[in-house]
């Protein structure tokens, strides 16, 4: 459980990277930012194929196609909607959103995993859903301030920015799970070589996502400059951070926490990588969060922690 929860925590230390992509290149569209980031993952996972081969050969066709299932879903999708929901709305709104992870994720395994992790008693659950409400209204409240302040704000980009983030929220409570199902489903393999095999299907639908990318920019004569945009050395030197840091070895650390941890708890941990996006947000900002803000992060954490003290009660003794 220990190690478990140590990996879970270096996992959200490293997808919290992603949050702050979108910020050091507001003037790059999302679509080529999530590409980018993935191209470079896929990249980064060939020469770790080589050290993992042995494993790979054991996967079989479903396996592939698992984790291209979970490539395009948990990856490319989620981060196109997730850098553009942070350009349109900023940092603070859609990473509080992302929070809310956790306990969507546990009511989702509530229903699909009861028979394998346990079940987790709604009446005992409903204050962690209450407080978290609570904190990204809280947030939501100092945003919606800033942008009446602002007399060049766009309050529909911001509502866009809020949708987008919902649809990456969407596709995050349908990684992990489908995730951990693989892994708990297979024991004996290696988490590692898992990361590593979807890295390697991500390289060619990033790679065709790129492509189709500069052909539509072309045909609209855009006048981004292609292949890397107006700063190409922070551009690349970006996307090959992210894709080590946060792509493989935070899904390499993601599934050490998966397979050892049940799929409710490991759920919960994600909060981890709210914290760390929401730190290094206002890192950039240079400046202290607003009082609600902090309330609203802290009530986002109580929510999650009363939720990690609820215990999985086993269907036989429910019934």
């Amino acid at each position: 459980m220990l190690i478990g929860t140590l990996y879970a925590l270096i996992a959200g230390l490293m997808w919290g990277l992603v949050f702050i992509g979108p910020l050091l290149l507001p003037e790059y569209p999302a679509a080529l930012q999530s590409v980018g980031r993935y191209l470079a993952f896929g990249l980064i996972a060939l020469p770790l194929a080589w050290l993992d081969r042995a494993e790979l050969r054991r996967l079989r066709r479903a396996d592939w196609i698992e984790a291209l299932k979970l490539s395009a879903v948990g990856n490319l999708l989620y981060y196109v909607c997730l850098a553009a929901a942070i350009q349109r709305a900023g940092a603070p709104l859609p990473t509080m959103l992302i929070g809310t992870l956790p306990v969507l994720i546990a009511i989702s395994a509530n229903r699909r995993n009861a028979g394998r992790d346990g079940r987790l008693p709604w009446r005992r659950l409903a204050p962690s859903l209450l407080l978290i409400a609570l904190g990204v209204a809280c947030v939501n409240q100092v945003e919606l301030q800033a942008l009446r302040h602002d007399p060049a704000a766009d309050p529909w980009r911001y509502l866009g920015g809020a949708a987008l983030a919902l649809v990456a929220v969407v596709c995050w409570t349908w990684y992990p799970l489908r995730n951990a199902d693989w892994l708990r489903d297979h024991p004996g393999r290696s988490p590692r070589a898992w990361a590593t095999a979807q890295g390697l299907v991500t390289l060619p639908l990033a790679l065709a996502g790129y492509l189709l990318l500069w052909l539509i920019m072309h045909i609209g004569n855009s006048s981004f400059a292609l292949p890397f945009g107006p700063r190409p050395g922070v551009f690349i030197g970006l996307m090959l951070a992210i894709g080590l840091f946060a792509s493989w070895l935070g899904t390499l650390c993601w599934n050490q926490a998966s397979q050892r941890l049940p799929t409710l708890l490991a759920g919960q941990l994600i909060v981890f990588e709210t914290l760390a996006a929401l730190g290094y947000a206002f890192l950039l900002r240079g400046r202290l969060p607003e009082p609600l803000t902090v309330a609203g992060i802290a009530l986002l954490i109580a929510g999650v922690v009363w939720a990690v003290r609820v215990k999985p009660e086993p269907i036989a003794a429910s019934a």
